[in-house]
C-alpha cells in the first residue's frame, strides 16, 4: 500500500499466509467487519443524485460482494480466494491480480457508454494510483503519501461523508448551466433582434495562461518519463517473475531428487543389512560344518580306520615297486611275502559298525551345512549386487540434485538482483509522481487564479452590459447568457 512493491507480488505473498484457513472462518470475520462512519449516508446520497457506484477492490469477492449487497451498490470487482473442500489453498485469482484498477474502470465505463472524464474515484493506497489518475475527480481518502501526491483532492478523517461536498460543487455547477439554459429573461420585451457582434481579435495569452501552458508542457515531459519508467518496471517485473519461476522449478526438482536420493539410500542400506544378516548365517553354517568335519575325522581315526588306511598305502607302495622295477628273484619274493603279510593283517582289522553309522550321520550333517553355506552365499551375493546398484543410483541422483540446487541459487540470486532493480526504478517513479503532483498542484493554483480573474472580468463586463441594457441599449444572446451566468438577470 506504500507503493514499495508491486501489487501482484504483495497479494500473492499475503494470500499464502491464509493457506488452510476455512472459508467459514473468513465469512464469519467478514460479517464482523464494521462499515466506516458515514458510509451508508454517503452511498445513499450519491445514489439519490443519480450516480452509479462500483467497488473496485484488490481484496476478495467474499467481502466485496457482501458490501455491495449491504449498501445497494451497482457493481463489485475484486479477486477470488481459491479453496478446495472448504479450505483456502493459499492461491488467488482475479482481474486485480494481473491487471490494475484503471483497466477494470476503463472496461466498465466502456460498457456503460460514458467517459472517464465523467467519473470520480476514491482510494487510499498506491494500488489506487492508476485509477485516481484516470478520472477527472480523484480523491485520496486517509491515504498513503504515494497517493496523496497525485490525487486532485485529499480528505482526512474517519467519516466517509466528508467527501460529499466535493460532489455538491459539481452538482451546483451543473444546476447553474441548466438554469442558464431554461431561465426566462426578464424584460424580454426590451430585447430586439440580436446584433451580430464583430469577431474579436485574437488576444495575447495572459501570464497565467502562459504559466499553465508551460506547466502542461513540463507535465507532458514528466509523464513521458514516468511512462518509460513504468515500461522498464514492467520489463524488470517480468524478468524477476521468470527468475522466480525458474527458482521455484529448480527448487521443486532439487527437493524431488533429494527425496529420491533418500529413498535410494534407504533401499541400499536395507539391502546391505540383509546381506550382512545372511553373511552371519553363512559364517554360522561354516562353523557348524567345520566342527562336524573335525568330529568326523576324529571318529574315523579312533575306529581303526587310520591303521587300515596306513596298511593299504604300504601295500600299494610294494605293488608299485614290483610292477615298475627290475628285481632279482630273492628281493622280489621278499616283497611279495611282505605284501601278503600286510594283506593278512589288513583282513584282521575290523571297523566298528556303530562308529561307521555315526560317521555317516556326521557326514550328512556336514553336507547339509555346506549346502546352506552355498545357498546363503548366493543369496548374500544377490543382495550385495542390489546394494551396489542403489549406491550407484544414489551417486547419480546426488549429482543431479547438486546441479538443481546450483541452478536454484543462481535463479534466486538473479531474482533478488532484479528485485533490487525493481525497487530502484519504483523509487524513481515515486520521485516522478511527487514531481508530477507538485506540477498539477501548481497548475490547479494557476487555473484557479486565472478562473477567478476571468470571472471577475466577465462579471465586470456583465455589469457594464446590464447598465447599458437598463439605459435601453440592445444586447446580444451572448450578452444575455453572460448576464444569466453571473445572476444579474
Amino acid at each position: 500500500m506504500q507503493g514499495e512493491m508491486d501489487f501482484k507480488t504483495a497479494i500473492q505473498e499475503r494470500v499464502k499466509l491464509l493457506e488452510g484457513v476455512s472459508v467459514d472462518e473468513i465469512k464469519k470475520i467478514c460479517d464482523e467487519i464494521p462499515l466506516m462512519d458515514g458510509a451508508e449516508e454517503t452511498i445513499k446520497t450519491l445514489k439519490d443524485k443519480g450516480y452509479k457506484l462500483a467497488i473496485i477492490s484488490g481484496s476478495f469477492d467474499i467481502i466485496a460482494d457482501s458490501i455491495k449487497e449491504q449498501l445497494g451498490m451497482d457493481f463489485a470487482f475484486s479477486n477470488t480466494l481459491i479453496n478446495e473442500d472448504g479450505k483456502l489453498t493459499g492461491e488467488v485469482t482475479g482481474p486485480l491480480v494481473e491487471g490494475n484498477k484503471a483497466d477494470v474502470l476503463k472496461d466498465l465505463v466502456e460498457e456503460e457508454g460514458i467517459s472517464l472524464e465523467e467519473c470520480a474515484a476514491i482510494g487510499d493506497g498506491a494500488n489506487d494510483i492508476s485509477m485516481i489518475e484516470a478520472v477527472s475527480l480523484g480523491i485520496a481518502f486517509n491515504a498513503k503519501p504515494a497517493l496523496k501526491e497525485i490525487a486532485k483532492e485529499n480528505v482526512e478523517g474517519k467519516d466517509l461523508s466528508k467527501i460529499l461536498p466535493l460532489f455538491e460543487d459539481s452538482d451546483d455547477e451543473a444546476e447553474k448551466v441548466e438554469e442558464a439554459e431554461v431561465e426566462p429573461i426578464e424584460e424580454a420585451e426590451k430585447v430586439e433582434e440580436a446584433e451580430v457582434e464583430p469577431v474579436e481579435e485574437e488576444k495575447e495569452p495572459t501570464e497565467a495562461e502562459l504559466a499553465i501552458a508551460e506547466i502542461e508542457e513540463n507535465c507532458t515531459s514528466v509523464i513521458d518519463k514516468k511512462n518509460e519508467l513504468e515500461r522498464l518496471l514492467s520489463s524488470i517485473s517480468d524478468e524477476r517473475e521468470k527468475y522466480n519461476q525458474d527458482a521455484k522449478k529448480y527448487r521443486e526438482e532439487r527437493d524431488k531428487l533429494n527425496n529420491s536420493l533418500k529413498e535410494n539410500l534407504n533401499q541400499a542400506i536395507d539391502y546391505r543389512d540383509k546381506r550382512n544378516k545372511i553373511n552371519e548365517e553363512v559364517e554360522q553354517n561354516k562353523k557348524l560344518r567345520d566342527k562336524t568335519n573335525e568330529e568326523l575325522k576324529k571318529m574315523e581315526w579312533s575306529s581303526g580306520r587310520r591303521d587300515r588306511i596306513k596298511i593299504e598305502n604300504e601295500i600299494k607302495k610294494i605293488d608299485k615297486i614290483i610292477e615298475t622295477r627290475v628285481l632279482d628273484i630273492k628281493k622280489e619274493n621278499k616283497l611279495v611275502k611282505d605284501a601278503n603279510d600286510l594283506r593278512k593283517k589288513l583282513m584282521a582289522i575290523e571297523e566298528d559298525e556303530s562308529v561307521q553309522a555315526e560317521a555317516q550321520k556326521l557326514k550328512a550333517i556336514s553336507e547339509e551345512h555346506h549346502h546352506k553355506v552355498v545357498e546363503l552365499s548366493e543369496q548374500a551375493q544377490e543382495y550385495h549386487e542390489k546394494m551396489l546398484e542403489y549406491f550407484r543410483n544414489t551417486d547419480e541422483i546426488r549429482s543431479k540434485a547438486d546441479e538443481a540446487h546450483k541452478n536454484f541459487l543462481s535463479s534466486k540470486n538473479n531474482a533478488s538482483a532484479k528485485h533490487e532493480d525493481f525497487k530502484t526504478v519504483l523509487g524513481e517513479i515515486h520521485k516522478v509522481n511527487k514531481e508530477l503532483g507538485g506540477m498539477r498542484s501548481k497548475k490547479r493554483e494557476s487555473e484557479n487564479k486565472s478562473s477567478k480573474k476571468k470571472d471577475a472580468e466577465e462579471k465586470e463586463k456583465a455589469e457594464e452590459i446590464f447598465r447599458r441594457f437598463k439605459e435601453g441599449e440592445k444586447v446580444s444572446t451572448e450578452d444575455i447568457l453572460l448576464l444569466q451566468k453571473h445572476h444579474i438577470v
